[in-house]
């Protein structure tokens, strides 16, 4: 069934006073559907995210994750998601197998073995599996943080910033395993400032700026709006111009 975020609001207090981090967001993420979440830094994207994953809770509106309510059906939501965030925080004393094999056990995984080989053969990470955090890369810590999300049968993933710390090949076995998930049916959000990836992979992109959202389309149908037709086709212009940054470039 997917994601839903319907009126969601987070406002933070500091010593200045309070100021919305989001403000009314409201989108839907469909079974099968890749949509992409970019804005400039400060839009509000990693709030959304973090609130979806339910690190943060909602000052407002609704999470629904395969129709469960974050705040009211807390477990059974997170059940259903993967959140892969753009920090690879992995325990300093467990190896990529065993950071699997927690994750799957916290889960209930009954194939865990199967499961795991596929992974790591498809992540690349095959020769790794006795290897702690700090042998490792930072493009191999990203893929262990990934893995770990997709050792399960989740049906929604949060992705952010998914590529960082990889190299060109492992860039396109990264974009060509999304896509595989979706194709599987999963409902999938991505964040990313590699607005290439998000034109290549993504059906449909959702743009934010200082914490509300200012445009929701498919690329088609962003670039035929009035207000950025003359824009041009690609996602940059359309970002550009939508976000007031295309009379500075």
């Amino acid at each position: 069934m997917g994601l839903s975020v319907e009126h969601f609001g987070r406002t933070y207090t500091t010593a200045t006073g309070t100021f919305a981090a989001v403000d009314d967001l409201s989108f839907i993420v469909g079974a099968g559907e890749i949509v992409g979440l970019i804005g400039p830094n400060g839009a509000g994207k990693t709030t959304t995210l973090r609130s979806l994953a339910g690190i943060l809770r909602p000052t407002s509106g609704h999470l629904r994750i395969d129709g469960h309510d974050l705040i009211e059906a807390p477990l059974e939501a997170k059940r259903c998601l993967a959140f892969m965030p753009d920090e690879p925080h992995l325990f300093e004393y467990l190896t990529v197998e065993e950071h699997l094999r927690l994750v799957a056990r916290l889960y209930g995984v009954t194939d865990f073995d199967r499961r795991s080989a596929t992974l790591i053969e498809e992540l690349e990470l095959k020769g790794k599996e006795r290897s702690l955090p700090g042998e490792l890369s930072r493009g191999m810590r990203q893929k262990v943080v990934i893995a770990c999300g997709l050792v399960r049968n989740a049906t929604t993933l949060l992705f952010d910033e998914p590529l960082t710390g990889l190299d060109p090949l492992g860039i396109r076995r990264m974009r060509n395993t999304i896509v595989a998930r979706a194709r599987e049916g999963a409902a999938i959000l991505l964040s990313s400032h590699l607005l290439h990836l998000v034109e290549e992979v993504c059906s449909r992109v959702i743009i934010m700026d200082r914490g509300k959202k200012i445009a929701d389309g498919t690329f088609a149908e962003l670039a035929a709006r009035p207000d950025l037709v003359t824009a041009g086709s690609s996602l940059e212009q359309i970002f550009l111009r939508v976000t007031g940054h295309d009379a500075q470039s």
